[in-house]
């Protein structure tokens, strides 16, 4: 069988070492869409060095995400690509991202569950430096054919839907170019700038990246919510279902609690097609 899931979780997890700076954060924060309006105070916290702060979503291309690279070559996996989905992610964050900084990731299969049909595999990534931890990240990857081995079914993501009417709904579009700059960020599938490529895996054209949508949602809640303020973020989880077209228009429906954001994202131009669910941003 492709994925031994004993031998996978067993594994020793993997380290590597890991750096990034302002040009890193200003490059991902772009990817996003941020800086528009180009002079507004508010977007020149993102995209001007002597103001940066950092979107926690940033944890995810931090090292060109390695913890999803390293997994999936993790011990005990062998798995065809073209069967395989992001499913989900989530990040906690143990104290602010730095605008720079030097770290080790460790990257290890954290569990395998068997979803009749599919596997899902949790890769997670802790993230340290010098001062202590920074941020635990988990990704949830969905391999299609590789179930029915008679492992733990794991938990439920599916979260009960909001009730009532959101608090705040806003609309974010998508540039037609945004793939290719987000994709400078360290995430080379051809699935997001080939057509060609594209065509063959079921697309009329290329689609935008998961966590490109995943980082816009977050700073979509920080603005609006969290009064701009990247601090206040303590953990974000999405569950991804169905993919954004550059050129589109997200519409991002917000319920606040005490403490925590629910958010549910819909491409606007397909009626509203589901793109994330279950989506919550935890803050102080």
């Amino acid at each position: 069988m492709p994925i031994d899931a004993v031998k996978a979780v067993a594994a020793e997890p993997r380290s590597a070492e890991i750096a990034w700076d302002h040009k890193d954060i200003q490059l991902y924060h772009l990817g996003l869409g941020a800086g528009r309006p180009a002079t507004d105070p508010a977007e020149l916290r993102y995209t001007l060095e002597s103001r940066l702060h950092v979107l926690p979503s940033f944890a995810t291309v931090a090292g060109a995400g390695m913890g999803v690279v390293g997994g999936l070559s993790a011990p005990g996996i062998e798995v065809d690509l073209a069967a395989v989905l992001h499913g989900g992610q989530s990040v906690t964050l143990h104290r602010p991202i730095p605008v720079r900084g030097k770290a080790v990731t460790t990257s290890r299969v954290a569990a395998v569950y068997d979803k009749g049909k599919a596997a899902i595999l949790v890769l997670r990534s802790e993230v340290a430096d010098d001062e202590g931890p920074l941020w635990t990240s988990d990704a949830q990857i969905f391999v299609r054919g590789e179930g029915g081995f008679g492992g733990d079914r794991g938990p439920s993501t599916r979260l009960p839907e909001p009730e009532g009417d959101p608090d705040l709904e806003v609309e974010r579009p998508v540039r037609e170019d945004q793939a290719l700059l987000y994709r400078l960020s360290g995430d080379w599938n051809p699935l997001h700038a080939d057509p060609e490529f594209a065509a063959l895996a079921g697309f009329d054209k290329p689609i935008l990246h998961g966590l490109c949508t995943y980082g816009m949602t977050l700073k979509a809640v920080v603005d609006t919510q969290l009064g701009g303020d990247v601090a206040r973020v303590r953990g974000y989880s999405t569950r991804f279902t169905g993919v954004v077209f550059p050129g589109e228009t997200l519409r991002i429906r917000m319920w606040r609690t005490e403490g925590r954001v629910q958010a549910t994202v819909t491409a606007v131009e397909r009626d509203d097609a589901p793109v994330l669910a279950d989506t919550v941003v935890e803050h102080a």
